[in-house]
Order: C-alpha cells, then structure tokens, then sequence
C-alpha cells in the first residue's frame, strides 16, 4: 500500500508547474482593424468607463439569475440594450470609452459549469443540486428565497468540499500551487475557460480610439477572522496574460498578490490592482501594520505602491470618500454611506477608522514622517460592481447589482410589500429577510436600500487606448464620479497663480508649468503653492452648485495629523465666505413629489486658481477636489414614485451627486530625513 501511495505522488509530480506563470497570448483575437489613427489630444480628454463588471462567470451573479456574457457586457457599455434577469431592458443613454469584465478569479465558471448538464463539471459530486439553475421558468422573483439559501450554504459547502489526503490530485494541487484543484467540485478546463472567454471577449471587443477594454479579474480576498473586506480588482495592460489568474485560493495576503504581478511585470506583463469597498473592511484595508501584523517598510511601502497606484472610492456598496464620524466638521460627508462589512450574513458593522481614503492619505503620511514609507498614496477611481453585467449609474434608471434578488422596488426595500410578498419574506430561512413597518406597510429590510447607483472612472488621456488609458492609471490622472459625468482638472504649482483662466490655451499653459493631479509639489523654500481647478457639469445632469478643495496635513513637530475643506468656487458668480470657507446657498431645490429640480440656478462650469491660506511649507499636505451637483432625487424615491408611495422617511430623499480628483501631495524639504520614530526607555 505504501508503495503505492508512493507511485501515485511520483505521478502528480509529473508536469507540475505553476500556472499562474504560464502566459497565453490573445491578440490574435482582435476582431477590429481600425485603419485610422485614433483622436490625439496632448492636452489630454476626459475619458469615462467602469473597471469593476460582473458577468455569468461570477459565483455570486449566477446563483442570483444573471446569464450575461461578456460579450455581452460590452455591448452594454457601448449602448446596446441587453436584458436584466428578471426580463426587462438595460440601457445607458451614453456610451462610455472604456470596460472591464472582473468576474471573481476564484471557481470562476465554476457555477454555470454545475448548472450546464451538457457538461463534465455537472457531473462533480456536489453539482446535482445547481442543474439547470437559471432556466427561463426559474428566472422569477419567486425563486429569490431559494438562490439565498443557496448562496450562503450550498455555494460555500460545495466550493470547499476538500478532496481526501491520500487523493493523487490533491497532491498536484499542492505541488503545482493550484489549491483550487483540491475541492472535490473543481474542473481546471472549466475554469481556464472561463478565463479564456473572458479575455477573448475583451479582445474582440478592443477598438483603438472608439472603445477600450481590459482583460481584468477581481481577487476577492478578506482577512480570515472578522470578515474584513480586502478585495481588489486586476488590470491587464495588454493582450498576454496567465494561464490562470492568482485568487483568494492561492492566498489571502495581499503581498502575495503583489509579488506574483512583480513577476508578471519582469516577464513583460504588466497590470495594475484596485482596492474597493473599503468602507466595507471593518478598518483593514489601510492599517498601520500589514496583513501578517509586522512593521510597514519603505520596501512594503514600494511593493504596494507599484502595483496599487489607484482606489475605487465609489461604486454600489457604498463611497469610500470619509465618514461622519471621521470627519464630524464635513457636512458633505454623509454620502451613500454603507456601513456593513462586505458579504456578511447577517450584516455586520464595519468600523470606519481604517476604511476611509480621506483617512489612508494622513496616515501615509504619518508613516511616511516615521520614515516606514508611504504606501497610501494612491489616485482614485469609481466603478459600479454591477453583477449583471451592465452598471446601473442613474438615479433614475436603476436596477441595483445582483440580479433577481434585488431587481425590483419591493425587493429593495423601498416600494411596501403586498401580502403574497410578505408571507413568501416569512416562508425564507435567510437572516437578510428581514421587515422594516412604516405607516405606509412593511418593507423588505435587506440592506440594499443602502446601495447606490454609482460610480464610473474618468481619466485624462491623449488618446482612448489600452497604452493612453493605463499609462494615466499608472500616473493617477484619474478621477471619480458618483455615476454622472462631471470633468474634473486640478493642477498645482509655484506658477500656477500667473495662469489666465480666460486663456484659450489655459490647459496647455498648466500643463507647462504645474503638477496635475496625481503628483507631488516638491518644496521651494518658502515659496507658497497654488491650484488650478476646473469643474464642467455632467450635460444630462443637474447645474453644479459648489467646487471644494479638501487638505490634509501633518505637522512636523510631532506628526499632528489635521483636515480642512475650502470652497473655492461658487454656482451663479457667488463669492465664498472668507470667515467660514464656504459659498452661500444658492437656494436650488428639488419637488419630492414630482423630483423636478431647480435647472435656474447653478452653473455649467466653475473655475477658479486658489492659494492656500493656511500654508505652512514645512509640514506634509495633501491637496484634492470635490465637486457637488444641486440636489436631485435619490434612486429610491424614483422608485417610490413610480410605485405611487411615499418615499421612506428613514431614507435620504435626494442626494447631491459629485466628483472628486486624485490628490496633489506637497512634499516639504527633508521630508524623508526623519528617523525611524522609538520609544525611550530609561534605566535605572
């Protein structure tokens, strides 16, 4: 017997490599030959897109009805209608530049493999129970109470169904670094081609200067105790990619993630990674310590910045902008707050401190005056998470994230239940399946009224191509929308106050002279920087009200860390209060009962060069751009109207939809001559 156990881990020896190493070329994929030289801008345009799309090769969107391809994915993002689970149409009004399909690299196609019984994978032990899951008659509301239990028993149990020790393949899954090979329900050509599709589809749909995509995967990791969302999405630069992509299966630790891109990168593959949700990490995602609890280091520092140079702070779960209780002297802070962590049943609280961008940018550098590095000094992005393969980035025309489960009002928590409804809500083992009661009846109670119909990513390229769009990526010259499409420039200097903004080559001037956002201000003697900042109004949106300039600093006589907010420019000519920092109403409104919003008020475009009053050339600051609409309808009183109700009094009525920039940092003289801070201990 021993002899042969012995035999068969000599077999699995054979041919065990690491696929995640192994690259694959796609370009031959490329269906389009565009002849013609896409448009050049060297002042760069606005380009619009959403790096975060969940489409049938998710876990967590096929058990919840989504049968959307790729391919189909892309269509969406350039204006074809393509159909939401429960039937009805998904369409944007405006196509957008730029689209990354990130289904979950862990099991990724495993689920429709189950449920596809023309298939090898349906025949896995734990598939039976998935077969022909999202046939057309089982694609009903109904059937949402049992995709739930589904969800959080079968999906898990089935998925880590361990094979048994002596099992030659759990050995080659061991040696060959391929974990995933070691659950009883795992098939490796069903994944890699899944894996495959999705980059096909990226290939196909790839059109230099038209419409740009990404081959891209979301690493869906958290820490292993408390359930703290660490989840980040990977961008391909290019056409060559692994075999197989790096997932939670591999590793948990972010590190290793990093470590096998730095690999990537040294064999001519380059990509980028992109935390979201860190709302939703219960304070995990930027600590003062790394993932195994040791000292952040300059090479830490290094490692997470090269390969992590942006964060998506906004999208459907939530803005990772600030808290209220972070910043309780921000009255803007308050904005689509999602206070859970990411996938907990039942919902749990997620701490802020830890979880906020606003918060990461201090404390980078406060571990950068303790000469540990700065590894928080990233750009920011916004994306949807949308799971049925189409962003929903409209308040007046959602249909939220997962599919069946929350693809109507009632569903959503903001349209009462009828009484079939609520003795099916009774009739669900789910801790989601919950009831709120009101004077108007009882309401679904699942969390998901706390989502929102947010984000896209702007970038500043010359050009919409895959070598422009990550080029400005990898430079931070990106910014976030809550869903509209605001432009946002924010530029910084020394020279920066001689620009005329009544000059017809103003951007071709600031580029000359300043830094854009994204980079640094480095120290001048005294010298005191100015900003350039230049807001445009979304055209199908509301008349922007307001442009603000968000600081952070730390003092250098002890790392003091501090935040305060400047209204820098004004809707309809108004001046802002020197005493207070902020602009005077400018009295826009929105009719609850109609939501019909004050279009008279507001300007298209705001612009403005401002110097910091409070500058102190020898402390650390950090420099960003928030811009806000007039208020409008939130998504879920468009859906109370609809439905001739009330919308919910515990909900915000309206919301005041915004854009915000990378940062410009401000790096004082010295700044990196601190030593390393230690305590002092006196001997007797």
């Amino acid at each position: 017997m021993r002899k042969i156990i012995t035999l068969l881990i000599l077999g699995a020896l054979v041919s065990c490599s690491d696929t995640r190493l192994d690259i694959v070329d796609h370009s031959g994929s490329t269906s389009f030959s565009n002849g013609d030289k896409p448009n050049f801008n060297e002042d760069r345009s606005a380009f619009f897109g959403d790096t975060h799309v969940h489409t049938k090769y998710s876990f967590d969107a096929y058990i919840f009805g989504v049968t959307a391809s790729p391919d189909d994915a892309y269509r969406y993002a350039q204006g074809e209608s393509i159909k939401h689970p429960l039937g009805y149409d998904m369409q944007i009004d405006e196509p957008l530049d730029f689209y990354a399909v990130t289904d979950h690299g862990f099991f990724m196609g495993m689920l429709n493999g189950w449920a596809d019984t023309s298939t090898y994978a349906s025949t896995l032990p734990g598939a039976k129970p998935f077969h022909n899951l999202n046939r057309k008659e089982n694609q009903t509301v109904e059937s949402a109470g049992e995709r739930l239990g589904m969800f959080q028993v079968l999906v898990r149990d089935t998925l880590m169904d361990r094979r048994s020790w002596w099992d030659p393949t759990l050995w080659k899954a061991v040696l060959s670094k391929n974990l995933s090979m070691g659950s009883k329900n795992f098939d490796q050509a069903t994944h890699t081609s899944a894996w495959a599709d999705i980059s096909r589809a990226a290939e196909e749909a790839n059109n230099p200067g038209k419409f740009t995509t990404f081959t891209a995967y979301e690493f869906t990791t958290s820490t292993d105790v408390e359930n703290g969302n660490l989840h980040r999405n990977v961008i391909f630069k290019g056409s060559q990619i692994p075999l197989r992509p790096h997932s939670r299966i591999d590793s948990i630790n972010p590190e290793d993630l990093w470590n096998w891109m730095d690999n990537l990168r040294e064999m001519g593959i380059d990509s980028l990674a992109i935390p979201h949700n860190s709302n939703g990490s219960n304070g995990q995602m930027f600590e003062m310590e790394t993932f195994e609890g040791k000292p952040i280091t300059q090479e830490y520092a290094e490692l997470r910045m090269r390969n992590e140079p942006l964060v998506e702070m906004t999208q459907v779960k939530g803005t990772s902008d600030t808290h209220p209780l972070l910043s309780p002297n921000d009255e803007f802070a308050d904005f689509e707050i999602y206070d859970y962590r990411i996938g907990s049943v039942p919902n749990a609280y997620s701490y802020p401190a830890g979880g906020y961008v606003r918060e990461a940018y201090l404390k980078g550098m406060l571990l950068e005056y303790m000469s540990q590095g700065n590894p928080y000094k990233f750009g920011l992005i916004g994306a949807s998470d949308s799971h049925t393969g189409a962003g929903a980035y409209k308040e007046d025309n959602y249909w939220s994230k997962i599919g069946i489960v929350d693809g109507t009002p009632q569903s959503r928590g903001t349209v009462p239940l009828d009484q079939e409804q609520i003795d099916l809500a009774a009739g669900v083992d789910n801790p989601l399946a919950n009831l709120y009661k009101d004077e108007q009846g009882s309401y679904l109670e699942t969390g998901f009224n706390a989502w929102g119909a947010s984000g896209l990513a702007g970038v500043w390229a010359e050009e919409n191509t895959r070598d422009s769009l990550f080029a400005a990526m990898r430079r931070k010259e990106t910014f976030a929308t809550s869903g509209n499409r605001m432009k946002v420039r924010f530029f910084g200097g020394y020279e920066t106050k001689d620009l005329d903004l009544s000059d017809g080559n103003l951007i071709k001037a600031a580029y000359a002279s300043s830094t854009t956002m994204g980079g640094e201000i480095l120290a001048d003697g005294s010298k005191v920087p100015s900003f350039l900042v230049w807001a445009q109004r979304d055209k199908n949106g509301a008349p922007l009200q307001r442009v603000q300039i968000i600081k952070g600093t730390l003092s250098n006589t002890g790392g003091d860390p501090s935040e305060k907010i400047y209204d820098v420019a004004c809707s309809n000519g108004d001046a802002v209060n020197p005493l207070t920092n902020r602009c005077p109403d400018n009295g826009a409104r929105v009719d609850i009962e109609t939501c019909t919003f004050s279009k008279n008020v507001g300007s298209a475009e705001l612009k403005a060069i401002w110097t910091d009053p409070d500058f102190n050339e020898k402390n650390r600051s950090f420099y960003y751009v928030r811009v806000l609409e007039n208020p409008t309808c939130r998504w879920s009183t468009w859906d109370a109207l609809r439905n001739g109700v009330k919308p919910r009094k515990d909900l915000h009525s309206t919301i005041q939809e915004r854009a915000w920039s990378s940062p410009i940092w401000y790096v004082p003289t010295g700044s990196n001559e601190m030593p390393p801070a230690r305590s002092l201990i006196m001997n007797d």
